[in-house]
This record gives C-alpha cells, structure tokens and sequence, in this order.
C-alpha cells in the first residue's frame, strides 16, 4: 500500500470512529410528565451490601441494610403495600393517573408507619439495550420517589434502585407481558 493510500485509511478510520462515538451514547428517556424526566432525584452512592443496581441509595440501615432499625410492622400490611406496583407506557418513565393513585396510597402508609424505609425498583421490559432498560428503571424509580417525596414522604426513608429487564415479573413477548413489566415494584426494609 502506498503512503497516500495509508494516509487516506488512517483519515477514513478516525472519521468513522467519530461519527460512531456519538451514536453510543446514551438516549434520553421520554417523559410527558414532571415525574419522569431522566436523570434527576437524590444522588445514587454506595448501595446495600451483596445488592449491585443503577442508581442504588444506601439508606445506611444496620449491617449495610436499610431499615434495620427494628420498625415492626403487621404481614399483611407489608404485603398490601408490597404487592401493589405501578405501571409505565412504553419507554417511558411518566406517572400515570393510576399510578398516582397508588401512589398516593403509599404515601399514606408511609406517613402512619414513620419509621418504615423502603426500596423503590425500576423494571423494565425486554425491548432495547440492557444499558438503555437500566437507565430507563432507574428513571422509573426516581419519578415514583420524586412523586411520595412531593406528597410529604422524607427522601432518606427511600432507595432506587433498577434492575431493567434482569427480573421480569412476567415471562413472554405479548404486549400483556410486556406491560406487566414495565413498571416500579416497593419493597419494606426492615
């Protein structure tokens, strides 16, 4: 190969290396609402031991865990809580009417049991990058945490944390699983 044929290779590769570049990084989440704008919310740090996720918040429980500070609340009050998730449209990270309404209800539970700390999971379903379904939980988990701290809840009672689309609560490809799976699950930390 000549030297001007080198040079011109050399040229050709940084080009398309710097147009790549830019078609890497990260997209924006889409939001319609206030509660869903990517990036916001309380600082990510250093997350509960043996629990690796985007955007974890320790909420300095004991050993590491959060709310371990001996708060007892009943079994099927922790279920009721637990067990009723909000949901997202498709690539977003807005809260629904419906969610609020949830949410509004946990906020309640919340405020009655002051000294209950809980985790708020982001989870996605299993369309897009891994990276990008782990930004988009994150966001999902900060809205619905931006949402309670709004309604009175104290952001150090609460962590974010997402999983993307690593622990879906449904298996499939249908769009009935797909729904069921984007959505923000709360756990009680005790």
């Amino acid at each position: 190969m000549t030297k001007q044929g080198s040079k011109a290779l050399a040229l050709l590769l940084m080009a398309v290396i710097l147009f790549a570049v830019p078609g890497c990084q990260k997209k924006e989440i889409a939001s319609e609402a206030g509660y869903g704008a990517a990036g916001g919310g309380a600082g990510a740090g250093a997350g509960a031991a043996g629990r690796k996720g985007i955007g974890e918040q320790d909420l300095s429980g004991t050993a590491g865990r959060p709310g371990g500070g001996g708060v007892s609340i009943g079994a099927t009050e922790r279920a009721a809580f637990e067990n009723e998730d909000i949901y997202f449209a498709y690539d977003s990270s807005a809260i629904t009417t419906q969610a609020q309404d949830i949410l509004r209800k946990k906020a309640t539970f919340l405020k009655a049991n002051s000294g209950v700390k809980v985790t708020i999971e982001g989870h996605c379903d299993d369309r897009g990058t891994n990276e990008y379904n782990l930004a988009l939980g994150e966001a999902r988990a900060r809205s619905a945490k931006a949402f309670l701290v709004d309604l009175g809840i104290p952001a150090a009672r609460m962590a974010t944390i997402s999983y993307g689309e690593e622990r879906p609560a449904v298996r499939g490809t249908s769009e009935d699983a797909w729904a069921k799976n984007r959505r923000a699950h709360f756990v009680v930390e005790q």
